[in-house]
This record gives C-alpha cells, structure tokens and sequence, in this order.
C-alpha cells in the first residue's frame, strides 16, 4: 500500500512539475526568415563562427540595418540589441537545433521559421536553400 501512495504521490508531483515548466515557457509566436549570404557575415563585414550567431545577425539586418531579405518576416522580439543577445543565448540551448538543422543555417541560405517561446526558442528548416538538404529538420535533439 505505501508503494501505491508514493508511485500516485510521485505521478502527482511529476505532473505538476510539468504543468509549471510548460506555463513557464509559453509559446509567444513565430517568424520566418531567408538566412542569406548577408546574414552569414557581421556587420563590420567578418565572417560569422555559428548558426546562432547567423540567427542573430539576420535579426540584426532586419532591425537595426534594414537589410530585409524577400522571405523574411518582421518580428515583435529582436528589435533590440539585448534582445538579439537574448536570442542567440537561446539558440545555443540544448533542443533549439539540432545538429543537421545547425550544419543547413551555417552553410547554406535555408528558409527557416523560428518558434519563439518565453523561455527558449526552436528552428525549424523549411527549405535547405542551396545547402544540399531541405526541409522538415527541427530544433529537437
């Protein structure tokens, strides 16, 4: 009988734990973006070291520099500096690319949308866009 109490009073506490953490990060939105040859160098012109820091700085080229590429959707999150700081913390998080989808963003000039949650943020490759590869790779591990 103790057993039972304590596997129900586990699967309680499991559940509630799951119930706060999915309200913690809340889905907030989406964008899409052309991450384009534009998008792969900073703005002082020097190539860029990883994907996250592609993501950013086509954030960056839609906000700060004008430089808005034909598939790219406006954002209500990375307006501002910190914010893209913010943003490409996120996407160096365990679950936000994965591998295949972090190799795409650096290489090539993929269409991706961009799954913005309070708490973390996911890419998902729609297109490969000259990278070799194309489509459906998420941000899951």
């Amino acid at each position: 009988m103790a057993n039972i109490r304590l596997l129900a009073a586990s699967v309680i506490a499991a559940s509630v734990l799951s119930s706060s953490m999915a309200a913690a990060d809340d889905y907030l939105g989406s964008y899409v973006a052309r991450l384009s040859e534009d998008d792969h160098y900073a703005s002082d012109g020097y190539p860029l070291d990883t994907a996250a820091q592609v993501v950013r700085q086509d954030r960056a080229n839609v906000h700060r520099f004008g430089v808005i590429d034909r598939d790219d959707d406006a954002d209500p999150w990375f307006a501002q500096a910190a914010a893209r700081t913010e943003l490409e913390r996120l996407l160096n998080q365990p679950g936000a690319m994965n591998a295949a989808t972090r190799e795409i963003v650096f290489q090539g000039t993929p269409l991706v949308k961009v799954d913005v949650y309070r708490n973390s943020v996911r890419v998902t490759v729609l297109d490969g866009g000259g990278s070799g590869s194309a489509g459906g790779f998420s941000g899951s591990n």
